[in-house]
């Protein structure tokens, strides 16, 4: 899309076809926009024409077409542009999100009178042809309610992950690697249904794309990377992990069970936030009230999911007697579930460099215990040791995930209080 500051400087029409005079009550200029109606009130009388050069102005005019200027009315042209925005809208701010979408800002909103975004669409709002008729607000923009489909779904995988972890602790020898391998494919393919339906599914049909394989790698490294990380600074692995507790290389069960539980939750705070952000949407009085009234919101609900991901937490090491693996646990949970809000509000980009920043810098960690091995590069394992050794091998999943979810709260908190991410899919356009 163009920018739309420009919207108020159109040319003549490049493309063939009839140019009725319909079309051309849109064409405005700049100038038009800055001095008004009364523009054409006056008029510039130069000095009169020489007739010795009358000719050559016959042949200016058949070369060079002139624009006709109309009276300026540059709100007529951004309706036309946005008449199925306008047609759609039951409120004013809904056409402000619209335009808040596609880039318009109150600087913008000045080239066209007046002093922001939401006085402009009210204006637009106010002379949408109604034909006798004022449109009915629609029912409650609370989002879809709860159903059991995606409420099932989203207990799904912390079931099949108990029962992978139940699975373990029963079977021994050549059993358990087959009952590992069953039971992370099904939770894997839970949780991809789980994030395909209800709350946690992205909006008007678009995937979230470029996250899902990083999402897979930091959910593993939660249940396998502290303990490789330590078997490899001691001088491991000397084999692959059997998924006992007292293993060379242990599985950080309690983590996972943690995460996969919590998607419920998480199901159900965006669901809250969706909901009340769309009841704001239609009660707010402009985008600057919206986002000081949807901003205590988001943060509340994200408060919401850390305290039922902590309490999940709690009960899962206390069930399988492990340690409670407080900061990287919840680091993690809150750098999922931003990610995830922003991926269904159609912010992807963030999320997936984030994602892959983080998954990288994991990786690179474990690359460089095994790369110090090698002879002359013992300094290479220097810095993971280091940090280790102060505050733990949990401290670089800790370190790496608080500082994405950090960067990805504070994106959170511009993008997702515009008005734009909450409104309808349709106004998008």
């Amino acid at each position: 899309m163009s920018e739309l500051g420009e919207l108020d400087r159109p040319g003549a029409p490049n493309s063939p076809g009839a140019w009725d005079e319909r079309s051309q009550e849109w064409l405005v200029t700049e100038a038009d926009a800055d001095q008004g109606p009364d523009a054409d009130a006056t008029t510039d009388h130069g000095p009169a024409p020489d007739p010795s050069a009358r000719g050559k102005s016959r042949d200016t005019r058949s070369t060079t077409p002139t624009p006709r200027r109309t009276t300026a009315d540059p709100v007529k042209a951004l309706m036309h542009r946005h008449r199925d925005l306008c047609e759609r809208a039951v409120d004013p701010l809904e056409i402000a999100a619209g335009l808040e979408a596609h880039g318009v800002t109150d600087r913008t909103a000045a080239r066209f009178r007046h002093r922001d975004v939401f006085s402009l669409a009210e204006e637009m709002y106010a002379r949408i042809p109604r034909d006798g008729e004022t449109p009915k607000p629609r029912a409650s923009e609370g989002g879809p309610r709860p159903r059991v489909d995606w409420v099932l779904l989203t207990l799904l995988p912390g079931a099949l992950c108990t029962a992978t972890v139940v699975g373990l602790h029963l079977t021994h020898g050549q059993a358990r690697p087959t009952v590992a391998a069953a039971g992370a494919l099904a939770v894997a393919l839970a949780l991809r249904a789980a994030l395909a339906r209800g709350p946690l599914s992205p909006r008007s049909g678009t995937p979230a794309t470029g996250t899902s394989t990083w999402t897979y790698w930091l959910i593993a490294y939660a249940l396998l990377g502290d303990g490789l990380l330590r078997t490899a600074l001691a001088g491991g692995p000397d084999g692959l992990p059997d998924g006992s507790p007292d293993a060379p290389w242990p599985l950080a069960a309690a983590p996972l069970l943690a995460l996969t539980w919590a998607c419920a939750p998480a199901a159900w705070t965006t669901h809250l936030l969706t909901a009340r952000a769309r009841r704001k949407l239609t009660a707010s009085r402009g985008l600057e009230d919206f986002a000081a009234s949807v901003r205590p919101l988001l943060l509340g609900t994200f408060a919401l999911f850390l305290g039922a991901l902590t309490a999940l937490l709690t009960l899962t090491a206390t069930t399988l007697d492990e340690p409670v693996t407080y900061a990287q646990t919840t680091t993690l949970g809150a750098l999922l579930l931003l990610s995830r809000l922003l991926a269904i509000h159609r912010f992807t980009h963030a999320p997936a460099v984030i994602l892959t920043a983080i998954a990288t810098a994991q990786a690179t960690a474990l690359a460089t215990v095994f790369a110090a091995r090698l002879p002359g590069c013992e300094v290479l394992a220097l810095p993971v040791q280091t940090l280790t050794e102060t505050w733990g091998p949990g401290s670089v999943q800790a370190l790496t995930c608080g500082t994405g979810a950090l960067i990805l709260l504070l994106h959170a908190t511009r993008t997702l209080t515009r008005a734009s991410a909450h409104a309808p899919a349709e106004n998008q356009r």
